[in-house]
């Protein structure tokens, strides 16, 4: 079950996320972290998002974690 929760909080990461430009200037996408923290930590460990420090209130998707939200996309019959 925890599995399907950190994939539907990735999803859901990246369907309300926001192109935005990093510190080099370079386009990435963030989010805001409303999610439960354990599950956020862990999708932090696997590289799938980064920057989740605890006094941020967003974070940002790593390019592995787009990819892995637009595979569960398909997955979930999302278009």
């Amino acid at each position: 079950m925890e599995e399907k929760i950190k994939e539907l909080t990735l999803l859901l990461l990246y369907l309300t996320s926001w192109k935005e430009k990093d510190i080099f200037g370079d386009e990435c996408m963030r989010a805001w972290k409303g999610y439960d923290f354990d599950i956020l930590n862990s999708l932090e460990e696997e590289n799938l998002i980064g920057g989740s420090t605890h006094k941020a209130k967003s974070t940002y998707l790593t390019e592995t974690g787009v990819n892995k939200a637009k595979e569960l996309m398909k997955k979930y019959n999302i278009e």
